[in-house]
């Protein structure tokens, strides 16, 4: 590799626009990022339909681990953004219970909440050993708070039985349950409503998510390649072909496109890599937005549902997010989401019309607002989550050393296709740190190496 490498950056989502901004901030100009859709910004991006009504591509938030990150955005937000407190809900048994799940169970059935005690009590004393999140669950929750809760809720999201899935993804994605916050809630009546890293978080006043990504493209402008998807890559040739025809050398190429789809792209693959991306699982998702003539009437951000009567696992009241979401004042717009996968097959010729139905039965909306209903929105991405498989790890120790010895990163959500280091923040900075890896020798520290072998990897 020369001192000076031509960088050559696949995608321009969190990610690739990260590397970007910080090639850009170094001074440094051999670079150029390129980007299949006419837009930056990939899931992160945000749309306005001709309504007026903004929709994110899920519900996104705005918090941080990192200082670097939390400048950017601050000088990408100015002062024209929203700070909430979170304000997290969960529907089931016809009402709604406070986030997280299994510390604020007092409300439910005598016999929900009798279940799911003692189903603690039995887990916590038997001490057994787990090799899948199912039994991850079932070690540690109980079967009661597994049936009820957390089993059904997961299957929801993921859109993959929780057997076919690992544990090492949870870190703080999943609230671990504490036995004595849960006798203070049932016999004290106490309730836990902070959980988490995003108990407050900040939110663009205009232009939802896709804001953020929209000023880091002036950052990158110069550099950025639109409506130029990708034909091919001959990594011993080090050029990436495009489908209009150009080709672009590299000395070191950063991509973010889904890692499966890297690896169907490229030439002189070994077989065991080609062999491996079959061990990579993903769901997809119905993003549908509802909006409505008429006052929201609550303060919550967000609802999960772990029920099967609804489609969604999850409803944001993004309207609530920022007053310019919607076109007009006293107007409401609901964010739902809802995933599919061949375990989990969702049409979508009738989602929008079960959204709304759904909707209604949960008593988000009543039966009269259908005649109020202003707007309708559908984004269907075919890959919206990397589920964290029991043969993902496996894959991953395949293909990502292979990658590197031919001079090539994968990185982001759906490029190191690891679902814990998959937020914003985490995105974005995985683009930063490769680029402070390969022009300066800075360790990389967001990004997790996974495979058999590795610290912390595999099914123990």
């Amino acid at each position: 590799m020369t001192s000076q490498p031509r960088i050559v950056i696949i995608g321009a989502g969190p990610t690739g626009l990260g590397a970007g901004y910080r090639l850009q901030e170094l001074g440094y100009d051999d670079w150029v990022i390129l980007e299949a859709a006419d837009y930056v910004g990939g899931l992160a991006t945000s749309f306005t339909d001709d309504k007026g009504f903004t929709y994110d591509i899920g519900g996104h938030v705005m918090f941080s681990h990192y200082a670097y990150y939390d400048d950017l955005v601050d000088k990408l937000m100015g002062g024209d953004y929203t700070e909430l407190e979170r304000e997290a809900w969960v529907w089931m048994e016809d009402r709604f219970i406070p986030y997280p799940f299994q510390n604020n169970i007092r409300a439910l059935e005598p016999q929900t909440v009798f279940e799911c005690v003692e189903g603690l009590v039995r887990a916590q004393r038997e001490q057994r050993t787990f090799e899948n999140f199912k039994e991850w669950v079932d070690a540690l929750f109980g079967p009661g708070i597994a049936k009820h809760f957390m089993i059904p809720y997961n299957f929801k999201v993921w859109a993959t039985p929780a057997e076919l899935m690992n544990f090492v993804w949870i870190g703080e994605r999943v609230s671990v349950v504490n036995s004595e916050a849960v006798l203070r809630n049932v016999l004290l009546g106490e309730d836990q409503v902070s959980w988490g890293p995003n108990n407050t978080f900040k939110y663009p006043l205009r232009g939802g998510t896709g804001f953020l990504y929209d000023g880091l493209r002036t950052y990158v402008d110069d550099h950025l390649e639109l409506e130029t998807p990708v034909a091919s890559i001959d990594p011993v040739a080090k050029q990436v072909r495009t489908k209009d025809g150009r080709t672009w050398d590299y000395d070191v190429l950063l991509n973010t496109m889904p890692l499966n789809r890297l690896v169907d792209s490229m030439e002189s693959v070994p077989e065991t890599v080609r062999a491996a991306k079959d061990g990579l699982h993903w769901s997809g998702s119905h993003i549908v937005g509802v909006g409505v003539d008429r006052p929201a009437n609550s303060t919550k951000n967000w609802i999960y549902f772990p029920e099967p009567d609804v489609p969604f696992y999850r409803v944001t009241y993004l309207s609530n997010y920022s007053p310019y979401i919607t076109p007009k004042p006293d107007q409401t717009l609901f964010l739902t989401e809802t995933s599919r996968s061949q375990h989990k097959p969702e049409p979508a010729d009738t989602i929008v019309d079960r959204v709304i139905d759904g909707l209604i039965a949960t008593r988000l909306m009543d039966e009269s607002d259908r005649d109020l209903i202003a707007t309708t929105w559908l984004c269907s991405p075919d890959m919206s989550y990397p589920v964290p498989s029991t043969t993902r790890d496996a894959a991953l120790g395949t293909i990502q050393p292979w990658l590197r010895s031919q001079g090539i990163w994968s990185r982001g959500r759906f490029g190191a296709w690891l679902y814990e280091i998959g937020n914003m923040d985490h995105s974005a900075m995985q683009g930063v740190e490769f680029v402070d890896h390969v022009l300066s020798g800075e360790p990389e520290t967001v990004w997790i190496p996974r495979g058999e072998g590795e610290q912390g990897a595999g099914i123990r």
